[in-house]
């Protein structure tokens, strides 16, 4: 039988809980893209090659949508409080491995056990939810916890390298070990529990199969991603074989879905366009332009042939640092705009301006720096402080009411699988015209590439249904 335990907090309550829960959200942030800059320290420091080290990255992200999964339903049954604290200390625990390893092995050990904290921001999100009720707060609220996502202000970046190049790269696994631990006190002081599905029994044969789908699925999708630098019989079969695990999985995962008393979601809901078509739309979003902005224009302004030839310091200053100092100022404006002009309104001129973000890059940014700048930029508002709000607030306002943390796990799992289909798809296209023997037009293509499927993504958010209940009435627009 299924028992509501959450209640509506005071304005004193929430600021607590906001606390807390930023709290969380910076120290996964930091968790998950402090290392990028360190990542030849760590090399040289564990006496080990740049794709092996690369591979932590990989595995740490790998787990982190594994445990998205289900971590968020779980919550709704255990208690969302006692997952999140137990999803820091577990990060803490991680972390302490991973800056005592000894070798590569145990830094991959550390990197899985920090995987667990993948779902910090849904659930964060989530609990948020259960605490305001208030339409316009909960916007702005949950989109100032969303920005933290996109990257803490676009200094993470630069206090991972400064630390690994001063203390060395286990000097950034202690920081973490901190912040974890500061974000667990906090938590378990400041925020409130609420398991609105007490007493509900764990589908965790549901679990099995569809934590088995999703991680084959990436596995094939990390394998393949290979084959745009070298073509391999072997890789190209693992590929192939994992997808086929990973059909059967999910196969499997729906028989099960379909005959458990208590499912870890109800297959009715899974055919519902509230459910496909925020995951479809996340999907594509995340392919279209995830690799552009975090792989092929650093890449491009890098290069002194065809690019610009900018040192990575510099290239970090004039992209990434505005991209993400963007996205973290427009974040609760975007948020706060949502109920009040609707969420899916939102998302879509997001997603058209980051349609014309794409379009300055590839065709003004590829010939002029400045340009290249303004297109990055402008995709830091749309897409990062837009496109990336919305989509992470639909996947909570349009769960299901009985089963609150299923789609915002769904659509975290989406996110990563989109992430890493752009990393296979568009270098690929980029190896793939190679032999057009003009680099500057292997780049134009990659990026029209990333336009059109965005564009297909902006097509499939046109399918996602209102969020009524998480939007502001006629009535309290003309009374506010």
């Amino acid at each position: 039988m299924t028992t509501l335990t959450e209640a509506k907090s005071t304005r004193g309550n929430v600021t607590a809980l906001m606390v807390a829960l930023l709290a969380a959200c910076v120290a996964f942030q930091l968790n998950a893209s402090m290392l990028s800059p360190a990542l030849v320290t760590m090399g040289n420091e564990l006496n080990t090659d740049q794709a092996t080290i690369g591979l932590s990255q990989t595995w740490f992200f790998t787990a982190a949508a594994l445990f998205s999964l289900f971590l968020p339903r779980l919550s709704d049954i255990v208690g969302r409080k006692k997952i999140l604290v137990g999803m820091m200390l577990l990060m803490a625990v991680g972390s302490v491995i991973a800056a005592m390893a000894p070798d590569v092995t145990w830094l991959f050990v550390g990197r899985i056990i920090q995987g667990v904290s993948g779902p910090t921001v849904p659930l964060c999100l989530i609990m948020l939810r259960s605490a305001v009720s208030n339409p316009r707060k909960y916007g702005t609220l949950m989109g100032l916890i969303t920005a933290v996502n996109g990257g803490v202000a676009g200094v993470d970046s630069f206090v991972g390298g400064y630390f690994a190049e001063n203390f060395g790269f286990r000097s950034i696994f202690w920081l973490m070990v901190a912040l974890a631990l500061v974000a667990t006190v906090l938590i378990a002081v400041l925020a409130g529990e609420s398991k609105p599905a007490a007493g509900t029994t764990m589908d965790w044969l549901g679990v099995f199969f569809i934590v088995i789908a999703v991680g084959a699925l990436l596995t094939a999708l990390n394998e393949g991603a290979k084959l745009a630098t070298a073509f391999d019989a072997g890789t190209l079969t693992l590929s192939i074989a994992l997808t086929l695990v990973a059909a059967v999985a999910f196969f499997a995962f729906w028989t099960v879905e379909k005959r458990a008393k208590q499912p870890m979601v109800e297959t009715v809901h899974l055919r519902q366009r509230s459910t496909w078509a925020p995951l479809l739309t996340t999907t594509l979003t995340m392919t279209g332009i995830f690799a552009v902005i975090n792989g092929i224009v650093p890449a491009y302004v890098q290069a002194a042939d065809p690019g610009f030839g900018v040192g990575p310091t510099e290239m970090s200053l004039i992209i990434l640092t505005p991209y993400a100092l963007l996205g973290w100022l427009f974040g609760p404006i975007s948020g706060r705009l949502a109920p009040v002009l609707g969420y899916t309104k939102v998302l879509r001129i997001g997603l058209l301006g980051s349609l014309v973000a794409l379009a300055i890059i590839a065709f003004l940014g590829l010939n002029s720096l400045p340009m290249m700048i303004v297109g990055t930029a402008l995709l830091g508002i749309m897409y990062a402080g837009t496109v990336n709000i919305m989509l992470n607030g639909l996947g909570v306002v349009l769960s299901p009411q009985g089963n609150p943390g299923f789609l915002p796990g769904m659509n975290a799992g989406a996110f990563n699988l989109g992430a890493g289909l752009s990393f296979l798809v568009l270098p690929a296209v980029l190896v793939a015209t190679a032999s057009l023997n003009d680099d500057k037009a292997s780049y134009l293509t990659v990026v029209v590439v990333g336009l059109a499927i965005t564009l297909a993504a902006f097509a499939a958010s046109l399918l996602i249904p209102k969020p009524v209940d998480a939007e502001v009435t006629e009535t309290e627009k003309v009374t506010a």
